[in-house]
């Protein structure tokens, strides 16, 4: 449920004060770009990560972010006070408002910003997964960009709960292993972290590439590789990575168990994962005195 006040454009406003409009194309042809941030002790956490991906999607996707980092982060920070945000998650949408025909002759900004908080949501520990064969198209130029057009994501989701599970692994028109609805995924075949490569079609998630980095601290070798059902099925331990859920391990995954889930290597990940966090954390505090 998102929070009361929301920050939109250059000023913090109620919710149910915010006005967007029909002429607003690219919000209603889904033309935009977002990203998810987790809220530690207040703090976005990785925002530079986050800025920086959305600066890569603006140039793939044609979608203009006319906006000052340091600026949107202050801004996204008086949304977190606002609603009084300690632990939740946050989000940047970027809506370009010159897209395609129906435009309207309003006066309204190139790219519309929008700012806002919520709470996490809840989910189920170790979580099962249904998978959906064709999910990602990885040939597709726009493979891999956080765009507002999310249609695919949630339908793909919605059917997954209504059958039972908590989410569902995408495989892409190759047959392979991509990502979840909205999260990465990973899997441990004898003491070693494999995840699919950006190829697949595959989302570069903040956590994703924060795992890849840190895997030498908790002595994990890792690496990118392509992966079919049958290698989650036979895998010492699966867990899935995202924003808001950080490392979550996986029990099923389409009636395929893994028994003592979370799995060693998976917990040495995590607390790995918390150093990073509360290491960002410090460093933060520091830049801010």
């Amino acid at each position: 449920m998102l929070h009361k006040f929301v920050f939109h454009n250059d000023k913090l406003l109620p919710i149910e004060n915010v006005r967007m409009s029909p002429g607003q194309a690219g919000l209603l042809n889904g033309w935009g770009l977002f990203t998810t941030l987790h809220v530690f002790d207040g703090v976005p956490f990785a925002f530079e990560r986050h800025w920086k991906r959305l600066e890569r999607d603006s140039l793939r996707t044609h979608c203009p972010l006319p906006f000052d980092a340091e600026k949107v982060r202050g801004d996204l920070l008086e949304v977190i006070r606002a609603n009084r945000v300690m632990e939740g998650c946050a989000r940047i949408y970027a809506i370009y408002n010159q897209a395609g025909h129906w435009c309207s002759n309003e006066d309204l900004p190139r790219v519309d910003l929008f700012l806002c908080s919520a709470d996490l949501p809840a989910f189920r520990v170790p979580a099962r997964l249904n998978l959906r064969e064709h999910g990602r198209h990885a040939a597709s130029p726009l493979a891999g960009v956080k765009v507002t057009s999310w249609l695919n994501n949630v339908w793909n989701f919605y059917e997954a709960q209504q059958a039972g599970f908590d989410e569902v692994v995408l495989l892409n028109e190759r047959g392979e292993v991509a990502e979840c609805t909205a999260a990465n995924i990973f899997c441990v075949r004898a003491g070693r972290l494999l995840t699919p490569p950006l190829d697949s079609g595959c989302l570069e998630g903040i956590t994703r590439s924060i795992l890849l980095e840190i895997c030498s601290r908790a002595g994990i070798p890792c690496a990118e590789t392509v992966l079919k059902p049958a290698d989650l099925f036979s895998a010492d331990e699966v867990f899935i990575s995202s924003t808001n859920r950080n490392l979550l391990p996986i029990g099923e995954i389409a009636g395929h168990k893994f028994a003592n889930a979370p799995g060693r290597v998976t917990q040495s990940l995590d607390a790995a994962f918390s150093a990073y966090v509360k290491e960002y954390l410090s460093k933060q505090v520091l830049a801010a005195k």
